[in-house]
């Protein structure tokens, strides 16, 4: 059986390819979702060479920078096996069809739908930061970033018990998406001052700035985004030693060393799974195509500002 899949071949360039399935259950795809920060960084061939090996999805094929088939948001059927007739996650490129072993796909709970499991991986991202984070209840919280990650980060922070939460974006219109997870909104300029936490997500120079100034003393600030290859300016003079701030980074590649002994990657899957029971997340679909589309529309879904998360529709 052949299928066919979406290839970065060049920078801004892609392609859909046949492709022979491996070994394991069968899955018919659904639905995935574009990871938009990580996949725009690939699909610019922006993955630094050092990361190379780091960096691959688990299911990726072809080799950093090119040519790629990149990706890790599916939703699809399970055709055979136990799981057969059930509705599944897999940390799977797009593509119209795969097979995978047993263990690598996950049951979408039966009260979570499918179009919104697409979410998953972000979600599950979102859920190592705030454990990286260490935010407890009551805290002083701010999100720098309401892409998808920083929104989810800001929507798990928001419902500690009395935590006060502010997601920070220079886009006036993320206010509606704030309020629907939760959240209060500022532009950069009206930042939250002596937070206890500060999480920055939005890849970029200013956002860190703003990150750094909004931290109280001795807070935590965790570099959540990724910057791909280049420099990055951090401005740590003025008061980031006399506040004396820790700044800490954040990576979906491990489990934090605390939880580690317990905690699998399935079960933080799993739970980051259960975590999209709530309808409120859905603001976080920006648009859906085809996969057929998918050539024409690829480069312009990453580069345009409002995209939050693309849903693939098979």
């Amino acid at each position: 059986m052949i299928a066919r899949a979406l290839w970065c071949t060049a920078p801004g360039r892609a392609e859909i390819r046949d492709t022979a399935l491996g070994e394991g259950v069968l899955v018919q795809a659904r639905w995935s979702g574009i990871s938009r920060g990580t996949e725009r960084l690939v699909s610019e061939g922006r993955v630094p060479e050092a990361e190379w090996a780091r960096m691959r999805a688990p299911f990726q094929d072809g080799a950093f920078p090119f040519p790629v088939k990149y990706g890790y948001a599916m939703v699809g059927e399970a055709a055979e096996g136990a799981l057969a007739g059930r509705t599944v996650f897999a940390l799977f490129p797009h593509q119209t069809a795969f097979r995978l072993p047993e263990a690598a796909l996950i049951p979408v709970p039966d009260d979570v739908p499918g179009p919104r499991a697409v979410l998953a991986a972000n979600m599950e991202t979102a859920l190592n930061i705030l454990w990286d984070s260490r935010a407890g209840a009551g805290d002083r919280i701010a999100v720098i970033g309401a892409g998808v990650v920083g929104a989810l980060v800001a929507y798990l922070c928001a419902r500690l018990p009395g935590a006060e939460v502010v997601l920070v974006d220079p886009v006036a219109g993320r206010g509606t998406l704030a309020g629907a997870l939760g959240c209060s909104f500022a532009a950069p300029e009206d930042a939250p001052k002596d937070c206890d936490v500060v999480i920055h997500a939005s890849a970029s120079a200013a956002g860190l700035a703003t990150a750094l100034g909004c931290a109280g003393p001795e807070a935590t600030v965790v570099e959540a985004s990724w910057h791909g290859s280049g420099e990055t300016p951090v401005p740590l003079g003025g008061a980031f030693h006399s506040r004396r701030l820790r700044l800490i980074s954040s990576q979906v590649g491990q489990v934090p060393p605390a939880r580690a002994p317990r905690w699998t990657y399935r079960r933080r899957l799993e739970k980051a799974l259960n975590l999209l029971r709530d309808p409120a997340v859905d603001a976080l679909i920006s648009g859906e195509s085809a996969f057929d589309d998918l050539p024409h529309t690829y480069g312009a879904v990453l580069t345009a500002p409002g995209t939050l998360c693309h849903r693939i529709r098979y």
